[in-house]
């Protein structure tokens, strides 16, 4: 069970590039500016991470699912994974919410006025 959660974290980055790729939603519709907001994002939340546990706020505790491979202390491997899914996440959610918005905003008939 050691690699549990990080095999989750790949099933997880595998399925949300499944999604992406099908819709076209993030990385498949604009490669260059998708690594500019991953790449921002992920720097950001890493210095989010070593600030908390430079101040003590986040630690490391005892799970059997962690693989134990620590990158600085109390930083673990499955964490940059974590983080890689989450801003994907959050992207694809968004640019799909943006087009579902969109689309419904410009149905075929619709007036346009929503009172």
């Amino acid at each position: 069970m050691t690699f549990a959660y990080l095999g989750c974290l790949l099933g997880g980055l595998a399925c949300m590039g499944l999604l992406d790729w099908r819709f076209s939603l993030f990385w498949f519709a604009d490669a260059r500016r998708a690594a500019w907001v991953h790449g921002i994002g992920f720097v950001c939340f890493i210095a989010w991470d070593l600030l908390g546990i430079g101040f003590g706020v986040f630690t490391r505790g005892p799970s059997p699912y962690l693989s134990g491979i620590e990158i600085v202390p109390h930083l673990t491997l499955e964490e940059l994974f974590f983080l890689a899914f989450l801003i994907w996440c959050t992207m694809v959610l968004y640019t799909g919410s943006a087009r579902i918005l969109h689309t419904l905003r410009k149905r075929p008939g619709d007036s346009g006025d929503r009172r």
